[in-house]
């Protein structure tokens, strides 16, 4: 992050619901994530193309929400692509599939199938895309207790629409919605809050921040 002045005081006040939802009450304190924990992350993803880190993964009884911090660096001067993977099992189709993606398609699309995933935009700017559907996508499960994210559908996205975001703004896309950065001059940060169908862990907390974390 440029030197972002990232003024962020979490507060996910957390209280038991009135209805039980399968999972008991849930829990009934709150929990604090500091501008210091989100720059710690933050500070340490700015030599990367791409960095998607949750913070934390709460438990609020009938879901788990966690905030994430991501960074994405230019698509115009993009770095050296990273060592492949080891070749594994060949993924999972998913979206449409299709014998010929339409010119106008947009690479790069993603839809999550278990949670909302919303963008407060904390410094820089690009430009989006959302809505529409997948083609010729193959799946991506969840790789680590933490996620970031859950099961994913990944390929070129048909039918969507482009919009300019900068610091500032927000963007909600519900689950298996289509959304994705069709250009980012610079660079974007922004912070991520994912309500999910228990997908993550519930607990879970980046070991950059372990340090941080007040313990009750």
């Amino acid at each position: 992050m440029k030197n972002t002045a990232v003024k962020v005081l979490l507060f996910a006040s957390v209280l038991a619901p009135a209805v039980v939802y399968g999972q008991g009450s849930g829990p009934t304190t709150a929990t604090i994530i500091t501008k210091q924990m989100i720059d710690t992350i933050n500070s340490q993803q700015q030599d990367r193309a791409t960095s998607d880190e949750n913070a934390m993964v709460v438990d609020l009884g009938y879901e788990h929400f966690s905030v994430g911090v991501i960074h994405l660096g230019s698509t115009r001067t993009p770095r050296p692509a990273a060592a492949a993977a080891p070749a594994g099992p060949p993924p999972e189709p998913c979206g449409r599939q299709v014998a010929s993606v339409p010119a106008d398609a947009i690479p790069g699309g993603i839809t999550h199938d278990f949670q909302t995933e919303a963008y407060y935009v904390i410094g820089g700017a690009g430009t989006a895309f959302v809505d529409g559907y997948i083609v010729n996508g193959r799946k991506s499960p969840m790789a680590a207790p933490g996620g970031p994210n859950g099961p994913t559908c990944g390929g070129a996205a048909v039918g969507s629409y482009k919009v300019e975001l900068k610091t500032g703004d927000i963007m909600i896309a519900p689950p298996n919605t289509v959304h994705g950065w069709a250009d980012i001059p610079d660079h974007v940060d922004y912070l991520s809050f994912r309500p999910s169908q228990q997908v993550m862990q519930a607990g879970w907390i980046n070991p950059r921040i372990e340090a941080l974390v007040k313990k009750k």
